[in-house]
This record gives structure tokens, sequence and C-alpha cells, in this order.
């Protein structure tokens, strides 16, 4: 979630983020002789950083203006990631034409082409027609071709996650949470999920809504915001997705998960089919209920991915979103659905 860090507003821009924004401004030929003539905007949606708009008058004058899109990073979300690994990953992004360009650096955060397209909402996540084409984008995004070794992180990370969330949990929230018992539910879920023929691809892990903008006139999808991107099974990618069904970032309890939104087994199909048949083959029924299964499963890791998140951001975060609430609700689902989701299988190792 974002966090106050600058606080950025007209006339008040640290000095460094000046010059970057006046270089920038140069390269398009416009001159911006008072720096109080950037008009600063703060835009809602961002989950780790704050994000600004600002603009300034084109070199034409009138009423045309030249926009950047500013990206505060937030404090503590270091633990999360690694945030020259994330910058890389935007350079790279924007080189396959995925994302924005990369306008400039500065020592708190960075300077970003403007996108000029409307980020989705909670609905727009059920609408068939956007679900086609966000399957279709998520198909392509996992075949890019990254830098680095096809690795799945996601065991690693948890489990990293879950020595940090012991260490700055007191030993009451430790038991309340169940921490100790996590180590051997993440082996276990590795154990049952990782197959030998899983298809690994350059996942998103975190395609909530506000993450997702499309073109209103093209149609077009872009994928925004890759802290947490890495490679991964695509199934878990494609949980991850069917998980944020059930939130609403934007409502007056924005940690408040409403599991009777959870997208039903034909919405699971649906979507499943059109992220393989975007391939230009279409899927036989076996494929997409395959998929569709392991998928499912791939939920169980999902709930403790962002369960460890939420209880570490309790004590990293300083915003006003209930961590700890979130937390709960994603650690109870685990428990909720994992006997009917594996089995005998899930048992105790």
């Amino acid at each position: 979630m974002a966090i106050k860090t600058l606080g950025l507003v007209k006339g008040c821009l640290p000095e460094e983020l000046n010059k970057v924004l006046l270089s920038v401004a140069s390269e398009w030929g416009d001159v911006v002789d008072d720096l109080n003539a950037l008009q600063v905007t703060p835009l809602k949606g961002a989950m780790t950083n704050e994000v600004y708009q600002i603009s300034w008058p084109t070199r034409n004058g009138g009423d045309l203006f030249r926009k950047v899109l500013v990206r505060v990073y937030g404090e503590g979300v270091e633990v999360f990631f690694n945030r020259e690994d994330e910058v890389q990953t935007f350079e790279c992004m924007s080189k396959h034409g995925q994302g924005p360009r990369l306008l400039g650096r500065f020592a708190e955060g960075r300077v970003e082409e403007f996108i000029h397209a409307r980020t989705l909402s909670a609905a727009d996540l059920r609408d068939p027609e956007i679900s086609a084409i966000i399957a279709a984008k998520l198909r392509e995004f996992h075949n890019l071709d990254m830098p680095g070794p096809r690795n799945v992180v996601l065991w690693d990370r948890m489990r990293n996650w879950l020595n940090e969330a012991k260490n700055l949990c007191s030993i009451k929230d430790i038991q309340e949470f169940g921490l100790d018992t996590l180590e051997e539910e993440i082996s276990m879920l590795e154990k049952e999920l990782s197959q030998d023929n899983q298809e690994i691809g350059f996942c998103h892990n975190d395609l909530q809504y506000g993450n997702i903008m499309m073109d209103e006139e093209t149609r077009l999808i872009t994928l925004i915001d890759y802290e947490y991107a890495s490679y991964n099974p695509v199934a878990y990618d494609l949980a991850n997705h069917f998980c944020e069904m059930v939130a609403n970032y934007h409502s007056e309890t924005p940690h408040v998960l409403d599991y009777r939104n959870y997208p039903g087994l034909e919405e699971r199909q649906r979507f499943v089919r059109a992220y393989l048949s975007s391939a230009g083959c279409e899927p036989s029924d076996a494929e997409v209920e395959q998929l569709v299964e392991i998928t499912e499963k791939y939920t169980l890791a999902n709930h403790l991915f962002w369960g460890l998140w939420g209880i570490i951001s309790g004590h990293v975060n300083k915003i006003d979103f209930d961590y700890t609430e979130y937390a709960r609700q994603r650690f109870q689902q685990y428990w909720l659905r994992k006997p009917a989701l594996l089995g005998s299988s899930g048992d105790s190792l």
C-alpha cells in the first residue's frame, strides 16, 4: 500500500527531482522557466508507492500540457523485493514494448512515461470481454524472454517472508497466526504442486485491477508495476488473478475480502480457455480442465504468500490499512480451502 514519504506538492519538489524533470522537458523541446509552473496531481490506486502526475505547458503554449508520472518509492518495502532488480525489470519491460518508458531516476523514486489509459476497476475484471483481453495479455507477458535464470522464485520467497514475519511478530502473534506451522505447509505445497511438466513463465505475481490499464479507444491492455514479477509457474499467476477478484481496494473497507465474489468454475474455465487459445491454437477441454485444476490448488500458495505480506506490512507500512485483518482473512481462506483442494494428500509430511 502507498506510504507517505515525500508528499509531493507544487513548488516544493526535491531539487534532484526538479533537475530530472527539467532535463526531460528539455529533451522534448520544452522550456520550464518557472518551477512553480509544474502542476502536481496525486494519483490513487498505487499499492506500494506514492504516484503523481506532473505536467507543464508545452513549448507551443496554449492549453497543451506535457504529462509524466512520478513514482516515489515506499518505505520498508525492500523486505519484499530488490529495488535494483525491479528497476531492471521495468527497463527490460519497456524495451519489450510492454509498459511505460523510464525517463529518469532520483534518490527517492523515478520519472516514467505517462500512459494515457484508464486504470481498471474491480468490476472490470468480471466483464467477459475485458477478462478475455486480460487473459491474452497475461499469456503474452508469460512468454516474455526476460534476463536471469528461469527458476521458480515462489517457494524461497515465501520462506524468506516467513522468517521475516516471525522476526517481527510477538510470541502471541506467532501463535495466533500459526506461523510455526507454515514452514511445513510451504514444503507440503511445494511437493504437492510442483510438477515436472508445469509451465514456467515470467509472472506478474500481483495482477490486481489497479495494475491493469486499458486504452478505451484501442482496447489495448498494459500491465504495470512489476515489483513482485519473477519466473514462476504460470498457474500461480492465474491463481493470483482469480484471488484478486474478491478485493475492492477503493471501497470504504479496502482490507475486506468478499469471497462470495470468487469466480465460479465457468468463469475460471472461460478465462483459462481465452488464455490458452490466445497463442493461436484452440485448447482441448482436457487441457483447459488440467490448468483450471492446478490453478485452483495454487490459490493455497497465494493465500499464504499475501498473508505473510500482510503481517510484514503491518510492521513496516504506516498508512491507514488494516494489514493484520487482511492477513487473517488470507490465512483463514487457506485453512478453509485446503481440505477440499488437497484432501488426504495435504496432510502433514
